[in-house]
């Protein structure tokens, strides 16, 4: 076989890999499938287990068998089709948050609120909605209420930091939670802000994200990675090292966290200094598990989650949407706690981290053994520079980590 050949059969195998031994499956979906743009950008679900995605392009409505768009062309209401934040209402409207203003539908048609209107910045960054129904709007000067009549705004001018608001989050006591872009963690108590930073722990005060587990912790996403609250907001601890990263690389950018109905904690991570390294990872309340491209999802550079009543974990990305089905509910299931393979592809070396105690073995796509040792706990160097081009498959521990070499 010539090398020309060869190469084209290394790529084509790579273009039919698929999710070996894994409990764990992605659904990818694309403007193949209907969606206005594969930069999908978020993502809410309403009452009905429907999906509604803010891409780059419109709105993407998904019912789990078609498709449908909203555009500035087929609904003038529509502020702009780059939506970069989108919300389902208790009362079924959908608000779309874009840079030109804060879009909603009723079912039939958009309409648009702006500054003219009362809305404290046009380029909105997040929606949510209270108890009572009033709507709070992230924005990039502060925060904005709207209970349907009466808009309520604060930003620098009243005291908020710098930077805008990036997540807005409801706590069953009636306080808002607020993610600022630039100064940390904001708790309005319906009179004053309190505001948690770095000098109070908190890792970074680049705040993206914010949810609550079933014992009142807070769990904050930030660009360093997930600082945790307890239930006096005060830092009880912090998780840095939560997705696998080539060394020496370290820095966790955590773009959004979710919780699954198991209780797990799942954080969507992407490095953009890196460029292709980014994915998802769940914690079990012992340790955390990474999901990357290589496991199926259709993409690195993740945005948004979100868990539907099936339990499933529906993930935006630049390149599309992911669905993972078959999320683990348990340690048994968790496997191993560690399983980094890098470089992938890889034509001399492979480097190899694994559980001290865990048996390492890789195999062909025919489950030939090609490698088999017991693990160590520091990087094992396995040579492959005279493996067949192809695919192989590491596996510790019940996970499984294709690789490619391209010999």
């Amino acid at each position: 076989m010539n090398n020309s050949i060869k190469t084209g059969f290394c790529f084509l195998i790579l273009a039919v890999t698929y999710q070996l031994s894994s409990a764990q499956t992605f659904t990818n979906y694309t403007t193949a499938d209907g969606l206005l743009s594969n930069n999908v950008n978020c993502l809410s679900i309403d009452a009905s287990d429907n999906i509604w995605f803010g891409t780059q392009a419109g709105v993407s409505f998904f019912d789990d068998i078609l498709f449908t768009s909203y555009t500035t062309t087929s609904h003038p209401g529509l502020a702009d089709n780059n939506v970069v934040a989108i919300y389902v209402a208790n009362d079924g409207t959908i608000w779309a948050g874009t840079d030109f203003g804060l879009s909603y539908y009723n079912g039939t048609s958009w309409a648009t609120y702006t500054t003219t209107d009362g809305l404290g910045d046009d380029r909105v960054k997040c929606i949510t909605e209270d108890a009572s129904g009033t709507i709070w709007i992230g924005t990039n000067d502060g925060v904005t209420s709207f209970d349907g009549s009466l808009w309520t705004s604060w930003g620098v001018s009243e005291g908020l930091p710098f930077g805008g608001v990036t997540h807005i989050e409801v706590h069953n006591s009636g306080n808002i939670y607020m993610g600022s872009g630039l100064g940390g963690v904001l708790v309005y108590n319906g009179s004053t802000f309190n505001i948690i930073t770095e000098a109070e722990g908190l890792v970074n005060d680049k705040v993206r994200s914010i949810v609550f587990d079933a014992s009142d912790n807070k769990w904050v996403g930030t660009a360093s990675g997930i600082s945790v609250l307890n239930t006096s907001d005060v830092v009880s601890g912090s998780h840095t090292q939560i997705f696998q990263l080539p060394p020496p690389d370290t820095l966790i950018p955590v773009e959004d966290v979710a919780i699954d109905s198991n209780g797990n904690i799942w954080a969507a991570i992407y490095v953009d200094y890196l460029v292709t390294e980014g994915g998802v990872s769940m914690y079990n309340g012992s340790y955390w598990r990474s999901y990357d491209v290589s496991d199926g999802l259709i993409g690195p550079v993740v945005k948004q989650m979100a868990v539907d009543a099936s339990n499933d974990l529906w993930i935006t990305t630049s390149l599309g949407v992911s669905k993972m089905s078959g999320i683990p509910s348990g340690l048994d299931e968790m496997g191993i706690k560690t399983l980094n393979v890098y470089p992938n592809p890889s034509n001399q070396w492979l480097n190899v981290t694994v559980n001290q105690n865990t048996k390492l073995t890789v195999f062909d796509t025919e489950g030939r053994i090609l490698f088999s040792e017991q693990g160590s706990g520091t990087v094992q160097k396995i040579d492959v520079s005279q493996w067949a081009c192809g695919i192989y498959v590491v596996s510790a521990g019940g996970i499984n980590k294709r690789v490619v070499v391209t010999n």
